[in-house]
């Protein structure tokens, strides 16, 4: 929004009295690129509703929403609010995509993939945490190169039969204690001191170099 009405019709190869004569403001240029990718999504989820395997397109299309979106505020914004509240760009693109989206949930449910008991205002609260969680990763701090671990976790949440889906790495998790041996994970100490090695290879291998260090 900081960027002269000028230059983006520069950098777009037209005359600004073109850009004029579409869009009266800077604003509502903003919002017709926001509609645009919004509506972009509801035609994408409407070509892939007869899709076969409804399960595994329902959570593709769900982990591409959230890939393409969570880097730009102004979709995140859009899609949480649908169409009402202080974004909207358009309701109905937002009223669309949910109608899209409900038909994708309904196929795979029927298909077995989605546990029947989710309905679109469990998806959207959903889809809107997943994109602020994965929206702050992608912005820096300890996790910014584990994208994707919310997306995974919200697939779980959604699947019919409980099944463990291979997160991507974790990082600077500090609830989490590593082996002093091979940093593996321990598993969390029920009684007494906590865990130092992650099975008896690794404490042997401990015990051995303490035996090398302390020959003169």
């Amino acid at each position: 929004m900081g960027v002269p009405l000028g230059e983006i019709a520069r950098r777009a190869g037209v005359g600004a009295g073109t850009v004029y004569r579409h869009f009266p403001s800077k604003d509502a240029l903003f919002r017709a690129a926001v509609v645009d990718r919004i509506e972009l999504f509801t035609d994408t989820a409407r070509d892939l509703v007869d899709a076969e395997d409804p399960g595994a397109v329902f959570f593709r299309f769900l982990a591409s929403v959230v890939r393409l979106t969570s880097r730009n505020k102004a979709l995140c914004d859009a899609l949480e609010t649908a169409g009402a509240g202080p974004f909207a760009p358009s309701p109905g693109a937002g009223r669309d995509f949910d109608e899209a989206l409900e038909a994708l949930l309904t196929r795979a449910q029927q298909a077995g993939a989605v546990r029947r008991d989710v309905g679109m205002t469990d998806l959207r609260a959903l889809l809107v945490g997943c994109l602020s969680m994965e929206r702050a990763r992608a912005a820096g701090g300890p996790e910014a190169d584990a994208p994707g671990r919310m997306t995974a976790l919200m697939c779980d949440a959604l699947r019919a039969r409980p099944s463990v889906t291979k997160l991507p790495p974790e990082t600077g998790n500090r609830n989490e204690s590593r082996c002093e041996v091979c940093g593996g994970a321990l598993a969390a100490a029920r009684t007494g001191r906590p865990a130092r090695y992650c099975g008896g290879a690794c404490r042997q291998k401990a015990h051995r170099g303490r035996g090398r260090t302390r020959r003169p």
